[in-house]
């Protein structure tokens, strides 16, 4: 696979047919799902799962994306989605990146930028990462290379 990064967290996907618009394609929500779910899993590889937030009273909050659609995905085509965490200033925020490719044909359809920013669930304000958070999404920060 042709990823941009070395080593990313991957999931497989099927596109559905609840995932398709009126146009005969995923829909770009689909794509956000799909991110969601990725990034979802990856957490929960690392131990921070729904359980270990909730005792921390912390999760990571989505503040923004940046989504380029680069090509279709089509009812029943199997995909890949990958997930690299690329920047964490250990305090508050957190930035992934993904790619989601069609192996068939080895297209990328999807390059994306996701900023999350630690909260409280408890109140939902902005708080300090936990220890937890630190090492466990510390571990699987990957450096993008140079341009």
């Amino acid at each position: 696979m042709n990823w941009d990064l070395p080593e990313p967290f991957t999931i497989d996907l099927r596109v559905s047919a609840e995932d398709i618009d009126g146009l005969g394609h995923a829909n770009n929500a689909a794509y956000v799902t799909w991110m969601e779910r990725c990034a979802w899993r990856h957490s929960q590889s690392l131990g921070l799962d729904l359980a270990e937030y909730r005792r921390l009273d912390r999760a990571m909050a989505v503040v923004r994306h940046e989504i380029d659609y680069l090509a279709s995905a089509y009812e029943d085509d199997e995909l890949q989605i990958g997930t690299w965490i690329v920047e964490s200033d250990q305090r508050l925020k957190m930035t992934r990146r993904f790619q989601l490719i069609r192996p068939a044909d080895a297209t990328t359809l999807l390059r994306a930028q996701t900023t999350f920013v630690c909260i409280e669930l408890s109140s939902g304000r902005p708080k300090r990462m936990p220890a937890e958070f630190i090492e466990g999404y510390g571990a699987a920060l990957r450096q993008p290379p140079a341009d």
